[in-house]
């Protein structure tokens, strides 16, 4: 016999087990001497009254075996002796096109310019240690790209780019938690995270994959508009029957080789700012309307913002990125002299901070000091904001920081809060690091998220800069249907670095379908 229940419940019934579990036998009049079998299939918290409730569907079998929660069961092909195709980037965009090429009966050969995820941890201790970047291996290039290590969100609005199911179903049979098919908003958790992509990188191997770290490719080879390899920098080339560029956003080199090669790449909407930082108990008060914590059971608390402001006549959107409950703020640089902020969180969520990214829609007006740079343009004013933050904040991995209440006051902050970005900060005035048309955008916009959500422009919230890679400004064009780049036959750009995905979802999702669109158009495998 199997029940499907979809349930309302208090978060101290909902979200502990065995009270779960009581309360399904009671309501379906069962016996735990039926020894029923209970578990969830859909989870999501309602913090919308003054009362939090937990919308829980539940499937209940007895006397019956259940069906197993991931119905994905893949087995990955010998790919050895088949034709092999290049991925430049070892991403979720990368890893995802080399699993589904190999199911589709073709050789991956993986290049990744910075190191396995054991070896590249220590490379991020140098970095909030000693302030040292390791501009090869750093929290954005490494095994995994810059989700492994700065956070593991998986949720993602892209519901027609691919199949989220089966995405996150490899992820569970890679040794992620099965909560991640349950919650509405599933995160695996920068803790957690090597551990599965160690295992798909084990998958890949076993069927005859090869991934090569430490492996930068400084060269494309390509003859009559065709993309025949790639050039590394042990000055080795490698052939296959196509090539799919999966670099990520911060692989500024990419771009820069495409650029001299007369490969067309062009400019893209971006957005740029800050991290703000709370104590996460202030986010819960506010987001779960409670006067002195969350309880022992509700998580911590996350919030979204968005408004739109208007600076010298322009429109401005404002808007929270990337938000980390219970989290950490990240050094993120890839090149000594620069400072970039990013956010991750540990599987538990039990940081005592919480941090979001807080940025600043780039218009086409903005880049017009940069049109010498043509489609680059972006980049160099990237640049330019990471070196001014590196440079005030006393040219280390220090960085400038200013209390939100005394930002939008327009006055520099006498002292600091603690913090969780290990490398330190210095108090310094945002006015001299974030240009006009991001800080004052940014000031009016959080005067009406503090209206909006009471007590968060507040003395408790602080301003980390520089958040400035939300994503790449630069687009590498490609075809709708085909996934081909329009100039170059056999390359496909692909993920966040090509401008086509914003977080491991979605370059997951769109690594498949490159590696599908490949296997169709040059091994003649239907996608």
């Amino acid at each position: 016999m199997q029940h499907t229940l979809q349930l309302t419940l208090a978060p101290e019934i909902a979200l502990d087990d065995d009270n779960f579990r009581r309360f399904v036998i009671q309501k379906l009049r069962l016996r735990e001497s039926d020894n029923p079998f209970i578990r969830k299939t859909r989870q999501s918290i309602d913090a919308r009254s003054r009362q939090v409730k937990i919308n829980v569907q539940a499937e209940v079998y007895v006397g019956e075996a259940p069906p197993a929660l991931a119905g994905t069961r893949i087995v990955y092909p010998d790919v050895s002796k088949r034709p092999q195709a290049l991925i430049i980037g070892c991403g979720p965009a990368g890893m995802f096109a080399a699993l589904r090429l190999i199911e589709l009966g073709i050789k991956p050969v993986l290049f990744e310019r910075g190191k396995d995820v054991r070896t590249r941890r220590r490379d991020l201790a140098a970095i909030n240690k000693d302030h040292h970047v390791n501009p090869e291996s750093n929290y954005c290039f490494g095994e995994g790209g810059a989700g492994t290590y700065s956070d593991g969100k998986l949720y993602t609005r892209s519901n027609k780019r691919g199949d989220i199911r089966r995405v996150l179903e490899i992820f569970v049979a890679h040794s992620a938690s099965e909560q991640i098919l349950i919650d509405t908003h599933p995160h695996i958790g920068t803790n957690k995270l090597p551990v599965v992509v160690a295992e798909m990188r084990e998958s890949i191997l076993k069927a005859g994959g090869e991934i090569h770290f430490d492996t930068k490719v400084t060269d494309l080879i390509v003859r009559d508009n065709r993309i025949t390899g790639v050039v590394t920098n042990d000055k080795d080339e490698h052939t296959g029957i196509g090539v799919i560029l999966a670099t990520g956003h911060s692989a500024r080199d990419i771009y820069e080789l495409l650029h001299a090669k007369n490969i067309l790449i062009e400019s893209k909407s971006f957005a740029m700012g800050v991290r703000i930082e709370h104590p996460q108990n202030t986010i819960d008060k506010i987001q779960y309307h409670c006067e002195v914590d969350r309880g022992p059971y509700l998580p911590a608390a996350s919030y979204s913002l968005v408004t739109q402001t208007r600076y010298k006549g322009v429109q401005r959107g404002v808007f929270s990125f990337c938000m980390c409950p219970g989290g950490f703020i990240v050094p993120a640089a890839t090149a000594s002299g620069e400072v970039v902020v990013n956010g991750m969180s540990p599987s538990r969520r039990d940081s005592p901070y919480a941090n979001s990214g807080m940025v600043v829609t780039i218009e086409d007006a903005d880049l017009v000091p940069y049109k010498e740079f043509g489609p680059m343009a972006g980049l160099q004013l990237q640049r330019e904001l990471e070196q001014a933050a590196c440079k005030l904040a006393g040219a280390t991995q220090t960085a400038p920081a200013q209390l939100a209440v005394d930002f939008v006051k327009g006055r520099t902050s006498a002292h600091l809060r603690d913090t969780s970005y290990q490398p330190g900060l210095q108090s310094v005035d945002l006015y001299d690091v974030l240009p006009g048309h991001i800080a004052f955008p940014l000031r009016d916009a959080l005067s009406d998220f503090g209206r909006k959500m009471r007590g968060y422009l507040s003395n408790d919230a602080q301003l980390i800069g520089v958040e400035s890679r939300t994503s790449s400004p630069v687009r590498i064009p490609r075809e709708r249907e085909t996934c081909e780049h329009p100039q170059i036959k056999g390359l496909f750009p692909c993920g966040e670095g090509a401008g086509y995905a914003g977080g491991i979802m979605s370059a997951a999702m769109d690594g498949e379908r490159c590696a599908e669109q490949l296997a169709k158009l040059y091994a003649g495998v239907p996608a």
